[in-house]
Order: structure tokens, then C-alpha cells, then sequence
């Protein structure tokens, strides 16, 4: 039986509200700013529980993956909410155009939506590949480039706001300059300023600069560092609000940002290319653009540094972090990035990481949790933990595996250790083994 909604047109950005699926909550708030401002009528959905898990189990094979069983989850209990004219709504979802089953939402999701009793609700198609050609989302190049904008503004507020907030005088004060940030960036979306890249390199700087005036006092902390698949490593419905818990846990947070996802897709354009073959026109125009985006990129985390902020190296010295470990040919699962901001983290003082996994997607098992043995044997200092998310999984389980880890972090932050050999049982899944150090004459 053939699953079939209405086809999103052009005709329809002016009637009808889009309904996005939230993932990176701060860069989607931005980037709902930018959608406005083009005359689109968006929202970012908001609603979470485990309400929509189980709408999702209702209406999506269970052995689905679990970031496509929340999406749709998340769509059809909004559409029950009440709170939406059914006659001029439609919903937006991304397509990876890649080997990843996002490729195949949209199906899943048409198919729900019909099963669900909303089968005359239109379904957007958020691409690059040419995907849903008839239902796409039209894109002007000012949006675009606002879009872009908006994750860079979105990855530098994550990224100061999580190396603020931790050591803050005033409880709140790094919460509160996030939101005033964020309302003005908004504002620039609206009045079409500040986006290009000669304004963000100006106006880093000056939003570094705010957040370093802030009082703090910076006393050891556990550093841990969040990578996984895109959707469960961003998403608070996805991950059971993981940054929220460890921040409880009194931990300093370090979330690599959305645009890394973005540029790894880009240079896989060109990887694509000098692996496989194709055109070197397409290759050459994704490397010209990767080129601009780490240009961008670059004065933003010189910016953080300048005032006194961890920031990573550019995008061209991630990807060659995971030379000996995994090949650049992998990228399903979000494939070698996965590894190379493991490596990155551990290099930069996050050594203690949560990988999230979901349920479903066995290539992000094996460029994550697949690869933590190859990289504690390069980084025995690295405390890493991979955590499985899916609809059989409790909260308190999922937790209870990250306290066990965050205890090991507290042991060599109370106390200075250097590694111990890495052994076979410790290769198969342990704990890296830890010596005290014993100052000389004691």
C-alpha cells in the first residue's frame, strides 16, 4: 500500500505554520529567527515526555531507529494537541541524502501521518541532494547564509555558556547573558544584519568579551565532553536533557558544535571524489566552501581563546586526528567525525566522554563505541563511556552508567594519576586502570 500526503508548495509558506522537530535547542531558536524574517511561519517544537516515545512505538516499527521514532513521535503528538489549524499545517524534516536511514524519514513519517488520521497534512523536505524534489523547501541564497550564521552564533553561545556557567559568581548570570545574546541575534535575523562573514568575525570578539566580564571563580571541575549521533547528541528529547543532567552533576560540559556536522558533510563531497571518483567540479566547488566555512570558523575560536576560552583547531586538523584509527571513507553514522571529536576532546582536556548511541543505527555503534578501544590505546588517559539511547532504556540506568564513569573523572581530578597499561580485559569494554602518584620523600 502506498503511503501518500499532499506535496509542500510554494504557494503554501504563506498559509500554512511549519513545525520543525527541535534537535540543537540554542542554533534552532536562531535559525527560527531567520526562517521568519523570509516570511515563513515556523515553530520549534517544544513538547518531550515519554508521551511521544510511545506515539512514536505506536506508529513506527520498533526496529526503526530511535531518532526517527521521536521526530515522528514529537509530530503527531503536536498534531493532537489541539493547538493547530490541521487545514494549514505542514512539517518540515531533514533528508541526509546520504546512507543513513534519515534518508528515508519523510517515508516513515507519510506513512504515520496516514495511519495517525492527519493524512492531509503536506511534509517538507529540508535537502541537498535533490531528494523530494516536489516538496522541498525553497531556500534563498540570504536565507542560507542567515541559516549559516545562526549556527555559528548558536555553536559560540553553547560553547562560552557551558565554560561559563559552572564557575559563575551570581547563579543564572551566564543563563541570563545566553538569552540577551540570543534575542539580539535574533534581531540582526530580522533586520538583515550581521551575517556575512566580515560582520561574525567583528561581532565574535565582542560576544567573547561579554561573557569573560562575567564574575567567576574557577575552580577544578570534571570536564566531559558529549559526541554520538547527531540527533540523540543534541537533542534534550533524545538524550533525557544528558547536558542538563551533567551540568546537576556539577560538570563542565563541552558540546562540539552543529557546523562540525556541517562541514563533515561538506568535505565528504569531496572525500567522495578522491575515493571513488566523480566530478572534480563538485569536489573542488565543496572544498572552496569548506574553505570558507573553517576561514569563519577559525577567527570564532580565535575570538574564544583571545579571551581566555577553550576552543578546538580548525575543521582541515580535525580530519586528520583519526588517521591510523579510522578511514575517511567511513561515514555512515556520522562516521569518522565521531572519532576524530573523541581524539579532540581528549587532546583538548575533555578526556571524560559520553558517546551516545541509539538504538537502531549499528554503523554509529561502530564509529563510536567501536573505535573507544583503538583510542585508549593511543590516549589511556581517555574515560569513555558509551551510552545506549532507545525506548527500552530507563533514565536511571542510563545515568546510574554515566555516574560510574563521572566517579572515575573525580578520582584523577582529587588525585594525580598517570595511566597505567592498557590491559586485554580493559581492551574489551573496562575502565582504564589508574597509578597514584606518590610525591618523592613520602
Amino acid at each position: 500500500m502506498e503511503y501518500m500526503t499532499p506535496n509542500f508548495t510554494k504557494d503554501m509558506v504563506k498559509t500554512h505554520k511549519i513545525l520543525i522537530p527541535n534537535m540543537a535547542v540554542t542554533q534552532f531558536r536562531l535559525i527560527q529567527a531567520a526562517l521568519e524574517c523570509e516570511g515563513y511561519n515556523v515553530e520549534v517544537l517544544g513538547n518531550c515526555g515519554s508521551e511521544v516515545a510511545q506515539l512514536g512505538l505506536k506508529y513506527v516499527h520498533n526496529d526503526t531507529c530511535y531518532p526517527a521514532l521521536l521526530v515522528i513521535g514529537q509530530f503527531i503528538d503536536a498534531l493532537n494537541s489541539g493547538k493547530y489549524d490541521l487545514d494549514h499545517t505542514a512539517l518540515l524534516i531533514t533528508q541526509t541524502g546520504g546512507g543513513c536511514r534519515a534518508s528515508n524519514y519523510i517515508k516513515l513519517l507519510r506513512k504515520a501521518l496516514v495511519k495517525a488520521g492527519y493524512g492531509n497534512i503536506p511534509v517538507a523536505s529540508l535537502n541537498f541532494s535533490g531528494l523530494e524534489k516536489d516538496s522541498g523547501l525553497p531556500l534563498s541564497l540570504p536565507l542560507l547564509r542567515k541559516a549559516i550564521a545562526c549556527v555559528f552564533y548558536g555553536d559560540l553561545l553553547v560553547a562560552l555558556r557551558s565554560q561559563t556557567k559552572p564557575y559563575e559568581n551570581k547563579p543564572g548570570s551566564a543563563d541570563a547573558l545566553t538569552e540577551k545574546w540570543i534575542a539580539t541575534i535574533q534581531d540582526w535575523m530580522r533586520k538583515g544584519i550581521n551575517y556575512n562573514a566580515h560582520d561574525m568575525k567583528r561581532q565574535f570578539p565582542i560576544i567573547c568579551a561579554s561573557f569573560a566580564s562575567l564574575p567567576v571563580t574557577r575552580t577544578p571541575k570534571v570536564k566531559v565532553g558529549v559526541v554520538g549521533e547527531i540527533y540523540v547528541k543534541y537533542s534534550p528529547l533524545g538524550n533525557n536533557d544528558l547536558e542538563k543532567f551533567l551540568e546537576s552533576q556539577d560538570c563542565e560540559v563541552n558540546l562540539p558544535g552543529l557546523m562540525g556536522f556541517i562541514e563533515y558533510c561538506i568535505a565528504n563531497m569531496t572525500l567522495d571524489v578522491k575515493l571513488y571518483g566523480g566530478s572534480h567540479l563538485v569536489a573542488g566547488g565543496a572544498d572552496t566552501l569548506l574553505s570558507w566555512l573553517d576561514g569563519i570558523g577559525c577567527s570564532m575560536n580565535d575570538a574564544m581563546r583571545a579571551n581566555g576560552f577553550y576552543a578546538p583547531g580548525s575543521f582541515r586538523e580535525l580530519m586528520k586526528k583519526p588517521e591510523g584509527i579510522i578511514s575517511l571513507g567511513a561515514k555512515m553514522g556520522e562516521g569518522w567525525l565521531l572519532t576524530a571529536e573523541m581524539i579532540e576532546l581528549v587532546e583538548g582536556g575533555y578526556g571524560n566522554i559520553v558517546c551516545a548511541q541509539p538504538f537502531g543505527c549499528l554503523p554509529n555503534h561502530i564509529v563510536g563505541k567501536g573505535m573507544i578501544n583503538q583510542i585508549r590505546a593511543r590516549y589511556p588517559e581517555a574515560n569513555i563511556t558509551p551510552v545506549d539511547y532507545d525506548p527500552s532504556a530507563t533514565r536511571v540506568n542510563q545515568e546510574n552508567r554515566i555516574k560510574l564513569m563521572l566517579a572515575v573523572a573525580r578520582e584523577r581530578l582529587e588525585k594525580p594519576v598517570t595511566p597505567g597499561p592498557v590491559t586485554a580485559e580493559e581492551l574489551a569494554g573496562g575502565t582504564p586502570t589508574l597509578k597514584t602518584v606518590v610525591p618523592a620523600g613520602l
